[in-house]
């Protein structure tokens, strides 16, 4: 009896470990309870998406510069100022003012010294007030980090081009895009054509004047 009580003594701590390391299973019952494993809930990496929203100020002023395809005397830079106001978000009314210089005319280049116009008849200058609609609102990302808001829109209006001396009633149209890299601060791209009536070289027909040009506007 001794013996085996020493044995006990001296093999209890390796009883001891051999028992902590028995497995636990979730489905075990202690004391007629059902015993669970706490559920452990994956961590998901989160990032933050920077998106710029347009100002709560309605209106909007800008510059822009570009090329204007004026019709039978080529193409030549155009520079300009616009002033939008927001009626809504998604019509606006804008204000534009442009100017260029007209290139000569082919017939000028390869008759030699004939000019149709002076210089000072060659100045492209247009102001026009035309009336916006924004479709197809969207976003652009750059990065997985900025994420731009963007819009289409149409745009028409009436104004006056003074050109050859003369003062033409211009109808304008046109489409652009807008992206707004901050919350008052936007990218413009705009496709417009300046038409009037014109017998400058002796044919009164429709003049169809093209103009592409990018721009910056703030809104305040």
């Amino acid at each position: 009896m001794e013996n085996r009580i020493r044995f006990l003594f001296l093999n209890l701590p390796t009883l001891l470990l051999a028992l902590a390391a028995l497995p636990v299973h979730g489905d075990e019952t202690i004391g007629g309870s059902l015993r669970t494993e706490p559920v452990v809930q994956p961590e998901i990496a989160r990032r933050e998406i920077i998106e710029p929203d347009i100002d709560e100020e309605d209106f909007e002023v800008g510059v822009f510069a570009g090329f204007l395809s004026v019709e039978d005397f080529g193409t030549s830079p155009v520079y300009g100022a616009r002033l939008a106001y927001h009626v809504t978000e998604s019509v606006f009314l804008e204000a534009a003012l442009g100017t260029s210089t007209a290139d000569k005319t082919s017939y000028e280049l390869l008759s030699g010294n004939v000019q149709l116009l002076t210089d000072e008849e060659r100045n492209f200058t247009y102001y026009n007030l035309s009336a916006g609609y924004n479709i197809l609102p969207g976003e652009v990302f750059f990065g997985r980090n900025h994420a731009f808001n963007s819009q289409f829109y149409l745009v028409a209006g009436v104004g006056n081009t003074r050109f050859a001396g003369n003062d033409e009633f211009t109808v304008n149209v046109g489409a652009g895009y807008r992206l707004l890299l901050t919350d008052w601060l936007t990218l413009h791209l705009d496709a417009r054509d300046h038409m009037f009536e014109s017998d400058l070289l002796g044919e009164a027909k429709t003049t169809h004047n093209i103009e592409l040009h990018g721009g910056l506007t703030i809104f305040f």
